[in-house]
């Protein structure tokens, strides 16, 4: 099939990252800063999202802030020559709102028929031209990235104390599991109420009773950062794939 510039240029589409949890279960350095600017190899988290984006042609951004807000802002006040070829728009959506909250915060800024969204904590490999184009193609309200979830433990059966089957951990025994990077459309802020609306709840499940919640299936580099452990497998995963 020959490459259709017009249904993946992906430079008049806006990417919003949510970066204002707490990061509890990281508290280890979520105490200092937020979780997206935690450090892996040498940068913030969210550096390599936003250039993962850019890579694709993404050139508008916003972040929405919260929980030590401050220390973003400061972050790309900093460093604005290293995003000048890009729009970082830094959005204050309060402390203690959650992920639906924060992105109905932004109904009157997103005039765009469809948008990404992704959480501040992971990274992808993901190609968002495919994404995009999935998404227009399925026409719903919102599409997610569907990922394999890093398998933990190998699988046996046991007959008394006789081992009757084994086989080593495979991710591809653990199903599938929401990896953010998200296309959504402007219809989904009919589905947010207020700051305490859980994108994740009430609004997917109903998206997914009425059919409008479609997957984008990737098999490949994904990980979130969500304990010190994950923190050291990104670090690791980074160098792997040069990302």
């Amino acid at each position: 099939m020959l490459y259709d510039k017009r249904n993946t240029d992906l430079s008049t589409v806006s990417a919003i990252i949510l970066a204002g949890g707490r990061g509890t279960r990281i508290s280890e350095y979520t105490k200092i800063i937020p979780k997206p600017m935690i450090k892996i190899n040498g940068k913030p988290i969210i550096t390599y999202i936003i250039n993962h984006y850019a890579k694709f042609g993404v050139k508008n951004f916003y972040i929405t802030l919260g929980y030590k807000g401050f220390v973003i802002k400061n972050y790309f006040k900093k460093y604005k020559k290293k995003f000048n070829q890009l729009k970082i728009n830094l959005i204050e959506t309060g402390n203690s709102t959650m992920t639906g909250g924060r992105l109905l915060r932004l109904k009157s800024i997103m005039k765009e028929s469809n948008f990404f969204l992704t959480y501040g904590d992971g990274v992808s490999n993901v190609n968002l031209k495919k994404l995009f184009k999935l998404h227009k193609s399925k026409n719903k309200i919102a599409t997610l990235t569907a990922v394999r979830p890093p398998a933990r433990f190998g699988s046996i059966k046991l007959s008394g104390n006789n081992v009757k089957y084994f086989k080593e951990k495979s991710n591809l025994d653990e199903g599938w599991i929401n990896g953010g990077f998200f296309v959504l459309n402007k219809k989904i802020f009919k589905y947010l109420k207020n700051d305490k609306t859980y994108l994740e709840r009430e609004p997917f499940e109903k998206l997914v009773k009425s059919k409008n919640l479609v997957a984008f299936k990737h098999n490949d580099f994904w990980q979130c950062m969500d304990t010190i452990r994950d923190k050291e497998i990104l670090e690791e995963k980074i160098k792997k794939y040069k990302f």
